[in-house]
């Protein structure tokens, strides 16, 4: 079977798939985890989960790669890098290959593979690619592919089983005249390379049975690994000799000028012809590792580790150089919550049933003036000689920005003061309670949704227990407030997110019961649910909630989005409370906005507008009254690495929006920001505006209901708007009719009370 691609298709392909993000979003991917590595043009490659990086051995430097310059954002299997074409090329579990011009920011997507639907989707995956005369061998889990790097064109596939079966190939090699396949479970194959009819699978002989993961030829000579953890040398009729085992899993097997090089999960090994060993790693002094990766070269080891990036260690030496891009520990950020110029975050997990099995062992991250600070698991959990496990919500206190509180589902409240863990709230210091399922099963302190009152006290839930809302005072004392009377604590799933009002309500959502409010004055509940007449919820499960601006409850579903415009009638005695759905006129069709979407966080920003992260849909801003989507971002159209968006969090003095998805965390570079509490630092960007700029101009540094009037010099009005944060935009035209000419154009501002003014002016350039 033939695959066959224009030079033109593919560039239609890269121009619409692989656009350049730097100049509105940043990337922030972890870097720990190294799947593999290869060199060329003086340059290390790594490949991370789902970005690269470079390590220069000339000028040290490290740059990265990510989903912000093209990468699709999808886990990287194989990388390989040609010295003669000065290409990157990047093979993907999915099947789907992206090459990387040197030196170019252009990213060429190849989805020939990634859109076969004569192959399933889970046989799709690249293991290995393997260079010979300009063409490219690749190795998938259905057999071998070729790809031509100077024509950027698919030749052949090669399905080679019996009968033409698909099987997984784990690598090639090609030893003239023949072109040699370690089949994952069908043996050592092998054909001549010059033939016309690769493609007959009666042309490939299999010359040795068994299981391999690797072929590799050193010189003259032929080396194969097999699933036991053997190297064997074959000839090439496929006798074999010299074996070794190695005691360990071989992760990685791989050769390079005069080098082989086997990479188990503890140990890497060099070897030149004859199979004589020339130099070895088995410890280092200052990491505790574990290898995914290895290759050697320049007398150097390159050690691909699972939390520690590259090692680079002499084959003299065992003193290790780290090569680490700045990141966070993990990709799979799980909750965040960001202040001025910082940003925490966790990574517990849970599923969307609440279970936390298997639990999360696994660190925290602070990025704070762009650099990350990293605390391991293990640091965290040694000043309590506890587990400090499934951390799964994280609240910055907003009077202080030093003090961050986390929520684990197993094991209590923590308290991070000056990037320091401080201390651990659970069932020895606090009124806090483990719980036990009825069939006897220890169920640990499931702690989940928090958030701050206007008073400084923290609000946050516990599962399975009577006592299920608790507040923590600024003074460290603790009040646990029985929520049985409205929910049956006893066979509810979980207990989700906290939101608090000015009018000294707590609003808690629940997986299985709906939106409990609780009235702090009159000690008083409610709850609505599902359906008509309940509440008018699409769901009973809430997975967010959201207060804006005008005191109106944004509330998140599992299966849609509701408002509640009357928050305090919420409580009133007989009140037929029913949460209203958002009606949007699409192409003149009246629509619900956000129908049956899974809702996973919804933040309110400074002009009033709400990003609502779904479950698989990506990431909607929607203006204040949802009636307008005013940006619509999924990973086919931005660098969003996933559609499955875990949290959202807004740094409300810069306006950067930060969200975390399940394969990485990136930021928009978001205009909307808090209200100021005066006109001081008020500004208009871009200015002046130059001829070709078709976005908006943002006015910041306003006032809480600012009013903004904009006029040409003569005094002409051509925009009025009244602020709901921080910002406004203005599209510089005339009351939305037309573009205004070029010239100087008048701001003027006033707060609410008009007790303070600013004037400010734009220059437009047409």
């Amino acid at each position: 079977m033939k695959y066959v691609v224009t030079t033109i298709l593919f560039f239609l392909t890269f121009y619409s798939s692989a656009q350049n993000f730097e100049n509105s979003w940043t990337g922030y991917f972890s870097y720990n985890s190294v799947k593999d590595i290869s060199q060329g043009n003086d340059k290390v490659y790594a490949a991370s989960e789902n970005a690269i990086f470079t390590y220069d051995l000339t000028t040290n430097e490290i740059k990265t790669i990510s989903t912000v310059n093209g990468l699709s954002g999808e886990l990287i299997s194989t990388i390989h890098y040609s010295e003669e074409h000065n290409l990157l090329v990047i093979g993907y579990e999915t099947g789907l290959i992206e090459i990387v011009q040197d030196g170019e920011e252009n990213v060429l997507t190849v989805v020939d593979i990634l859109d076969k639907q004569v192959i399933p989707p889970d046989q799709k995956s690249i293991n290995n690619f393997y260079e010979y005369n300009d063409l490219v061998y690749i190795s998938t889990d259905f057999g071998i592919s070729v790809y031509n790097l100077s024509t950027l064109e698919f030749g052949d596939t090669y399905f080679i089983g019996a009968g033409g079966s698909q099987i997984k190939i784990a690598q090639t090699t090609i030893a003239e005249p023949y072109i040699f396949a370690a089949t994952a479970s069908n043996g050592i194959k092998r054909a001549l390379v010059d033939s016309e009819n690769l493609i007959d699978f009666q042309e490939w002989t299999t010359i040795r049975s068994g299981n391999y993961l690797g072929i590799q030829k050193l010189g003259t000579e032929l080396y194969i690994a097999n699933t036991a953890n053997n190297v064997f040398r074959m000839n090439p009729n496929g006798g074999i000799a010299n074996a070794q085992n190695f005691n360990a899993t071989i992760v990685d097997f791989q050769s390079f000028n005069n080098f082989l090089t086997v990479t188990t999960t503890n140990t890497i090994q060099t070897y030149s012809e004859g199979f004589q060993l020339e130099g070895s790693v088995n410890s280092l002094p200052e990491y505790d590792y574990q290898l995914l990766s290895g290759y050697a070269f320049n007398n150097t080891f390159y050690l691909g580790t699972t939390e520690d990036g590259i090692l680079a260690v002499p084959f003299d030496g065992n003193q290790a150089q780290q090569i680490l891009p700045d990141g966070p520990l993990s990709n799979q950020s799980f909750s965040i919550d960001a202040s001025p110029g910082q940003l925490w975050v966790n990574y517990g997990d849970i599923s969307v049933t609440f279970n936390p099995f298997p639990l999360t062992f696994k660190g925290i991250s602070n990025l704070r003036e762009g650099e990350w600070t990293n605390i391991p698991y293990e640091e965290l959990a040694a000043p309590f000689n506890t587990d400090v496990n499934d951390l799964v919500r994280v609240k910055i206190n907003p009077n202080n920005f030093e003090e961050v509180f986390m929520t684990s589902y197993q094991k209590g409240l923590l308290q991070i003061i000056d990037q320091q863990p401080t201390t651990l709230y659970n069932e020895t210091n606090s009124p806090l309670e483990i719980t036990t399922a009825a069939n006897g099963d220890v169920e640990g302190i499931r702690l989940f949704g928090m958030d701050y009152d206007n008073q400084g006290n923290l609000w946050f839930t516990q599962s399975r227990i009577a006592e299920g809302l608790i507040k923590r005072t600024p003074e460290g004392q603790f009040q646990r407030i029985d929520v049985s009377s409205i929910i049956a604590t006893d066979s509810e799933l979980a207990l989700t997110e906290v939101e608090t009002t000015n009018q000294g309500y707590v609003f808690f959502g629940t997986a299985q019961s709906g939106l409990v409010g609780y009235n702090i004055n009159q000690n008083k509940f409610n709850r609505i649910s599902e359906g008509e007449g309940n509440g008018n919820l699409p769901s009973v499960y809430i997975r967010a909630l959201a207060l804006d601006n005008q005191n109106r409850l944004w509330i998140g579903t599992f299966e849609g989005l509701r408002v509640l415009f009357n928050t305090g009638g919420f409580f009133e005695e007989d009140a037929n409370v029913e949460a209203q759905e958002i009606i949007i006129l699409e192409d003149g069709v009246p629509q619900e906005l956000l129908f049956e979407q899974s809702i996973t966080q919804i933040v309110v920003d400074g002009s009033n507008n709400k990003w609502i992260a779904t479950g698989n849909s990506g990431v909607f801003y929607v203006s204040s009254n949802g009636q307008e989507t005013l940006l619509r971002f999924t990973k086919d159209n931005s660098p969003l690495p996933s559609n499955n968006i875990q949290d959202i969090a807004i740094d409300e003095f810069s306006g950067e929006v930060y969200i975390a998805t399940s394969n990485g965390l990136v930021s928009y570079n978001g205009t909307a920001t808090a209200p100021r509490e005066n006109l001081d630092n008020v500004y208009a960007y871009p200015n002046p505006v130059r001829p070709g700029f078709n976005g908006n101009v943002t006015i910041d540094g306003l006032t809480a209901n600012a009013t903004v009037k904009i006029t040409d010099i003569e005094g002409n009005l051509v925009f009025e708007e009244t602020s709901e944060g921080g910002s406004i935009l203005w599209d510089t035209k005339a009351f939305g009719n037309y573009k205004v000419a070029s010239g100087v154009y008048l701001v003027l501002i006033s707060t609410e009370d008009a007790l303070e003014t600013k004037v400010a002016k734009i220059m437009i350039v047409r």
